[in-house]
């Protein structure tokens, strides 16, 4: 397998391609469920393994950044397995928080860990997707996505959701992996993710082919600047990339007014 990585798609484009294979775009949502249907039950497990337990400093920074508050209503899109919710929760015992997860898999292992944590209360998990949400519109306070904004067929469309369900002064925040700004780091990086993941995938989830995809997938997602100006064209403004880690993750930030 070449670390060689296509040109990116348009922008709007994104829906053609599942990973580096085209793919007509009515075909890209039940693959992505079906992707995530798979690693489910292996997914936190996965990202320990895949990360060292980094992506877990990630998340802490950022729901930092999100700075919940009791009283907002937060909505966490694809958060299927909880780990936003519940660090949302822990900083926010009063706040409200939804999960809104494509695939009813991921919610059901969050939802179990929800019950085995005793918390029983206080996050609502349903199951829908981030182009078309089942909530009304300017309706929270906050709206967060990590590690699932690059799986969405229409990434413009989600952007825009994303703008319609928040009040006025509203924040948005994603966090997800992104392109590394240091050219060393860059070519080490991509050695591993194309040749350990994979192998890592088959090795303890059984699927090496839904790792392939996400390799591939960070790959066709946009760097952070192009992504800071999608963002802004949805209608959002002041939007802002923090990277983690040299850049292999990024928080993106906005607001709406």
């Amino acid at each position: 397998m070449t670390n060689e990585a296509p040109p990116k798609p348009a922008p709007g484009e994104e829906g053609r391609f599942f990973g580096f294979r085209e793919v007509d775009p009515r075909e890209k949502t039940p693959l992505v469920r079906g992707v995530f249907s798979s690693v489910a039950s292996r997914y936190d497990l996965m990202n320990d393994l895949m990360s060292a337990g980094i992506h877990r400093l990630w998340k802490d920074t950022f729901v930092d950044l999100v700075r919940p508050r009791d009283g907002e209503a937060i909505l966490d899109v694809a958060g299927g397995t909880g780990d936003i919710a519940f660090r949302m929760k822990r900083k926010a015992p009063g706040a409200a928080v939804v999960v809104c997860d494509l695939t009813e898999a991921m919610v059901r292992v969050g939802r179990d860990r929800g019950v085995d944590q005793g918390r029983l209360t206080g996050i609502e998990w349903t199951v829908g997707n981030a182009e078309d949400l089942p909530f009304a519109s300017r309706s929270m306070d906050a709206y967060t996505i990590a590690f699932g904004l690059r799986n969405v067929t229409n990434m413009d469309k989600a952007l825009a959701e994303a703008r319609r369900v928040l009040k006025p002064g509203g924040r948005f925040f994603c966090l997800e992996f992104s392109h590394v700004s240091i050219p060393v780091f860059r070519e080490i990086y991509d050695r591993y993710s194309f040749s350990v993941l994979p192998w890592v995938g088959q090795m303890v989830a059984g699927d090496r082919d839904s790792y392939q995809y996400l390799v591939e997938s960070i790959r066709r997602f946009p760097e952070q600047q192009a992504l800071c100006r999608r963002i802004e064209a949805a209608g959002f403004v002041k939007a802002r990339a923090r990277n983690l880690t040299g850049g292999i993750a990024c928080i993106h930030s906005g607001w709406r007014i």
